[in-house]
């Protein structure tokens, strides 16, 4: 068998290429593709026969799996189950990029996933419309290629297309991380640090919701952040957001003048926007009002077991859990609204 080689600009590819090399591959042929760290064989995961030709072309023993590229980072819920908070965080700071994640698979196995930073390898999966397995273009037990010479110096007339976009970016393999586990486990050091990955394994989320993400929850991640500095605390980040905010608007008047008194500056806040990826990165979920409750579940109904109403954190005796929207109010309204926050937050700040 004839490989067809061709030659790709890795700045400006050709489409037509890629459309080309998506066709084989969906048709179960095999493809050597470059990403940022090393060359791969892309095949069909659904095609048996073309991941037993696979196997047998990497000499690789059939109870090590391959591990599946992806070209979007929502395609990770297509594949895995049960998926953490820490693994929304990595994803947030390493995808796409030379990171592998570990998951817990549909079928209750593991599935391993990755979204490669290399536009000709995330495009030619895209346009192929299967699930795509993408070992490194080597046979079992040598060196990882970094350039296409080596990539095809042993696969030549093995595989059924090949591209050659020149040296890839990192020239080293991706890391992997093993979140099916109780802690998390680094089980390869790549192209991303030990220390880099485990800084984000150890990081909590706390989002803090109301409505407009100019007063109850500025209030509150103000507050948070300072008391969390006080205790010299470096390992949560606190974020804020609105269910129908006005994008950009600051911290209300009343709400800067409150926490100023505070030694708080919230003159720099701006107001955004909740969206399903700050849901999914968070660890606790906190919101002012039972309504605001019922918009995040709407959103991401997945993160309903880390969502509370802030009010439950406060001892004041009220069987009323909400948090009453102080906007337009008076100023004892204000007072009394940062006072029912503020105790809830010093209970916060010690389960964390």
């Amino acid at each position: 068998m004839n490989t067809k080689i061709v030659r790709v600009d890795p700045l400006h590819p050709e489409a037509s290429l890629l459309e080309e090399a998506a066709k084989i591959l969906a048709a179960g042929g095999l493809v050597i593709i470059p990403t940022e760290t090393v060359y791969g064989i892309a095949a069909n995961m659904l095609n048996k026969k073309t991941v037993e030709r696979l196997y047998k072309i990497k000499q690789r023993p059939e109870d090590k799996p391959f591990s599946l590229h992806i070209d979007r980072k929502e395609k990770i819920e297509d594949f895995a189950r049960d998926i953490p908070v820490s693994a929304y965080r990595l994803i947030e700071k390493f995808w796409p990029g030379p990171l592998t994640l570990l998951l817990k698979s549909k079928d209750k196995g593991k599935v391993g996933l990755r979204l490669p930073d290399n536009e000709i390898a995330r495009r030619v999966i895209g346009f192929s419309g299967v699930p795509v397995v993408c070992p490194s273009a080597n046979l079992s037990g040598k060196p990882a290629p970094v350039n296409f010479s080596q990539a095809i110096q042993d696969l030549n007339g093995l595989v059924d297309f090949a591209i050659d976009a020149g040296e890839t970016r990192l020239k080293q393999e991706s890391s992997i991380v093993d979140l099916t586990l109780e802690p998390p486990q680094v089980l390869r050091v790549g192209a991303i640090k030990k220390e880099d990955l485990e800084k984000v394994l150890k990081t909590k989320v706390v989002l803090f919701i109301c409505t407009g993400n100019s007063c109850r929850s500025v209030m509150a991640q103000y507050l948070l952040e300072k008391k969390l500095k006080e205790k010299g605390r470096s390992d949560v980040q606190v974020l804020s957001a609105g269910i129908c905010p006005i994008s950009g608007t600051g911290a209300s008047g009343e709400v800067q003048e409150i926490l100023s008194r505070e030694g708080v500056d919230a003159s720099t806040h701006r107001a955004q926007k909740v969206t399903k990826r700050m849901l999914l990165d968070a660890d606790l979920i906190l919101v002012m009002e039972k309504l605001h409750e019922a918009a995040v579940l709407e959103i991401a109904p997945e993160v309903k077991n880390r969502l509370f109403l802030l009010k439950e954190f406060a001892k004041i005796a009220d069987s009323d859990l909400n948090i009453p929207d102080p906007i337009g109010g008076t100023d004892e309204l204000y007072t009394h609204t940062f006072l029912v926050i503020k105790e809830a937050i010093e209970r916060i700040v010690e389960i964390i």
